[in-house]
């Protein structure tokens, strides 16, 4: 974090206006500063302040984290914006470009399990052997004897 002088510091906000602006908590800025998703300067109180553009990367977050972006990939998308400037309408349109295919596949999982779901209620779990989301097709007796691990059907 770079030190700024006093001075500067008319243009930039504290740690608590950017919690009151972006209805988060502090704490939840100061750890997105620590995963490199935001960035401060330090004052020479050593008192975080942050540029305007914070509070739309803070948006751009907390939207992408509602639909289900990991963090990590919220990180990467970010290393192509430039720093220091607010993220326009294009920017934005990159990113969610980014995020697309991933959540269409989601959707599909998602519609799929939906689909499967009402089968599996009315079984009532009691044949594993004819599960259509457990088991379907009773994929694990062919692989032999155990335990296996399922993942969502392609």
């Amino acid at each position: 974090m770079d030190r700024i002088p006093t001075t500067a510091l008319g243009k930039l906000l504290t740690v608590g206006e950017v919690a009151e602006r972006s209805g988060l908590a502090v704490s939840a800025l100061h750890f997105y500063e620590t995963k490199g998703l935001i960035s401060s300067i330090r004052s020479r109180g050593n008192q975080r302040r942050y540029g305007r553009d914070v509070l739309r990367r803070l948006g751009i977050i907390k939207v992408a984290q509602r639909v289900g972006i990991p963090l990590s990939e919220i990180q990467a998308a970010f290393e192509s914006l430039p720093q220091g400037r607010t993220p326009t309408a294009i920017d934005w349109q990159i990113l969610s470009g980014l995020w697309k295919d991933d959540l269409d596949e989601r959707i599909r999982q998602l519609s799929l399990l939906r689909d499967r779901l009402t089968g599996c209620i009315g079984c009532g779990c009691l044949s594993v052997e004819s599960c259509p989301l457990r088991n379907p097709g009773d994929r694990l007796g062919k692989e032999g004897p155990g335990a296996r691990l399922l993942q969502a059907e392609s």
